[in-house]
């Protein structure tokens, strides 16, 4: 089993006990600036009514992008999570 694997069986069983789904979700990245990598991210969230708030970091290197979406279910969000993953560089937080 992987450490990625290990958080996200926790997360489920996390978000099953603890949320009543659909219900608003809030995602928090951190990535390395670059308006292709944003791009990404934001086409990956396109078409589900996401809000999506970027702020960069002090010296410009990094981006901060929180995404608040109305997820359907536990898997649903961690689907989200592993779709992300897959860009380079990126930080779940």
């Amino acid at each position: 089993m992987s450490k990625e694997s290990d958080f996200f069986k926790k997360l489920k069983l996390s978000l099953e006990g603890t949320t009543t789904f659909p219900s608003e979700y809030m995602y928090k990245f951190i990535i390395p600036t670059s308006s292709e990598k944003i791009k990404k991210i934001e086409n990956i969230f396109n078409n589900l009514g996401a809000v999506i708030t970027s702020k960069p970091s002090k010296n410009g290197k990094f981006t901060s992008l929180t995404i608040v979406v109305k997820m359907d279910s536990a898997n649903q969000i961690i689907s989200k999570y592993e779709e992300v993953a897959k860009v380079e560089g990126v930080i779940s937080l």
